[in-house]
């Protein structure tokens, strides 16, 4: 990265249904596809300190309201998607690498248990990002060390007693953002594609399919589930517009053609009001919610 920088020009007012699996958000200002550290860099150099970054992966577990992104969005999807195996126990992944991947790859290794991996749908950026875990496992119990950017464009190797982790969270030094990761995993003589495939089975068995969704909307709460208390409030099936509660696992929201950011959203705390109503137990959304809701035509909001 020494030298000088390579240009990357932004796409402007690009519309984010695009890149989000609920297939909803306004425009970003500035949209940022880099194919290499070294673009990524450029971007981070030349924005301006005041401007305000978004990181994008796969756009899973992201709610962008209808107005948009003030100031930059950077796109992880163009990064190379890399992972070494390091030794016996340890691997290093990329933060643009598919969790999907990075499973298959550490079964076919021995290595384990890494299979819960290929429940998360989204990249190993986005899993660090939020302690993201399916079936039993978390992201950040594999952790040795990650590798990070600021916004000067500098690298870190941090270890993992950096950052406090804990349920869906992980909290760490403000503006810097994961590049990749050092996993440790036990020898696992077991390990085999089967696993994998009874896990896809079992989720594809209880989870919507057919129509854009963000995955799981709320935590679970300790010893509970999120979908069971959403179910026995009654919500299976409640709609705000376009935007659903699914009637086969009801801590998932649809979007069931045309839905906008704000129904879905209206949806998400009408849920978590009346499950507090009926139970006592106020939801946490695991789902990010970004961005401006969409301006009247008075300019204020609707």
């Amino acid at each position: 990265m020494a030298g000088e920088l390579p240009s990357i020009e932004a796409l402007r007012n690009e519309p984010l249904r695009k890149h989000t699996s609920w297939r909803v958000g306004g425009p970003a200002d500035l949209f940022y596809t880099p194919t290499s550290a070294a673009e990524l860099k450029a971007v981070l150099v030349d924005l301006p300190a005041s401007t305000p970054v978004l990181w994008l992966g796969l756009g899973s577990n992201l709610l962008v309201r209808d107005g948009g992104i003030r100031g930059a969005v950077i796109a992880t999807s163009g990064l190379p998607r890399e992972l070494e195996r390091l030794d016996d126990h340890r691997v290093r992944a990329s933060a643009g690498l598919a969790c999907m991947l990075l499973a298959k790859r550490c079964v076919r290794w021995q290595l384990g248990p890494a299979a819960f991996f290929a429940g998360i749908p989204g990249t190993v950026g986005g899993a660090l990002a939020m302690n993201a875990g399916a079936f039993g496992g978390e992201t950040w119990t594999h952790v040795e060390t990650v590798t990070t950017i600021d916004r000067r464009g500098d690298l870190k190797v941090r270890p993992r007693s950096d950052f406090a982790i804990g349920y869906r969270t992980v909290q760490g030094t403000a503006d810097e953002w994961f590049l990749g990761a050092t996993f440790r995993f036990d020898h696992d003589a077991a390990s085999s594609m089967d696993a994998i495939k009874t896990m896809l089975a079992r989720r594809n068995a209880a989870q919507p399919l057919g129509m854009p969704s963000c995955g799981s909307v709320f935590r679970n709460p300790e010893g509970d589930f999120a979908g069971r208390l959403i179910e026995e409030a009654g919500l299976k099936g409640k709609r705000v517009g376009g935007a659903m509660v699914s009637d086969k696992h009801a801590n998932f929201i649809l979007n069931t053609g045309a839905a906008t950011a704000a129904d879905i959203e209206t949806l998400i705390s009408e849920v978590r009001a009346a499950v507090a109503r009926a139970s006592g137990v106020e939801l946490t959304p695991e789902v990010r919610i970004v961005g401006e809701p969409a301006a009247t035509d008075d300019g204020g909001e609707p």
